[in-house]
């Protein structure tokens, strides 16, 4: 039998809004869709007649192996089926989409990569936070919050480039990524902001200096999936959400005090 066709798609930050039309006419062809845990559900009901497999992928938690989704790729549409594989984001942004695609390229199996919104940026975007603009910055740097090696980031590098750093995965590790932005010769009032389930309804996000940042995310409770986002320009972001953590912040700081 002929192999089909798999489409590697990006699903978007969480809004189910923010899917791509061309998405979701894949997903009305799909026979069969494996879908990451950080997909919003709402997203399957565009595939209704598709039998949904979940391959969750999430750090911190107990994931299917990489290796296992790739052959289980292979082996559908070597079958004849038409395959979508749905990631949150962008597949190609911290979505292991790269390596998906090259094991579909070994087994000769058609694909089509269909691009979305990546989670980082959207999530300043729902802040109000440009990650460019003239008056503060020449550029925007995407990273990892932790390495497959263990190897840490070269974090003098990234504060020498003068870019908005927005970091993904870095919940587990918000004490150890500011230590070494402060180590490598960041300012510690250096704007910084957090964004947990960024565009979703259940949205949290504080406002804070990067100083106070293991602080904050530790008082609000702040889970994965989240963003961390590095720069000036976060003097931006809305003022409400600025104000409010200020009071929070003082006041957290008035009850330490008083113990």
């Amino acid at each position: 039998m002929p192999a089909s066709k798999v489409y590697l798609i990006g699903a978007g930050p969480g809004d189910p809004e923010l899917i791509t039309l061309k998405a979701v006419k894949a997903l009305q062809l799909a026979e069969v869709v494996l879908v990451d845990d950080l997909v919003n559900p709402a997203l399957l009901t565009h595939c209704p007649q598709a039998r949904i497999v979940p391959v969750g992928k999430r750090g911190g938690c107990k994931s299917t192996p990489q290796h296992f989704i790739n052959r289980m790729l292979v082996a559908l549409a070597g079958q004849g089926q038409t395959v979508v594989r749905l990631k949150g984001g962008d597949a190609f942004v911290f979505g292991r989409g790269g390596e998906e695609m090259l094991a579909l390229r070994a087994a000769n199996i058609p694909y089509e990569v269909i691009p979305g919104i990546t989670s980082g940026l959207a999530a300043c975007t729902s802040m109000e936070v440009p990650v460019t603009h003239r008056a503060f910055n020449h550029g925007v740097t995407l990273v990892t919050g932790h390495t497959q090696d263990g190897e840490p980031l070269p974090w003098r590098a990234l504060v020498e480039s003068n870019t908005t750093l927005v970091i993904y995965m870095g919940m587990q590790h918000v004490a150890e990524i500011t230590r070494a932005l402060l180590e490598a010769g960041m300012h510690a009032d250096m704007p910084c902001m957090v964004v947990e389930n960024g565009t979703r309804e259940n949205q949290r996000a504080v406002v804070t200096a990067l100083h106070a940042m293991p602080l904050g995310c530790h008082q609000q409770q702040f889970k994965s999936p989240a963003i961390i986002v590095v720069g000036e320009v976060v003097k931006l972001a809305n003022s409400t959400q600025e104000q409010d953590w200020q009071a929070q912040l003082q006041a957290f700081a008035s009850l330490a005090s008083a113990a």
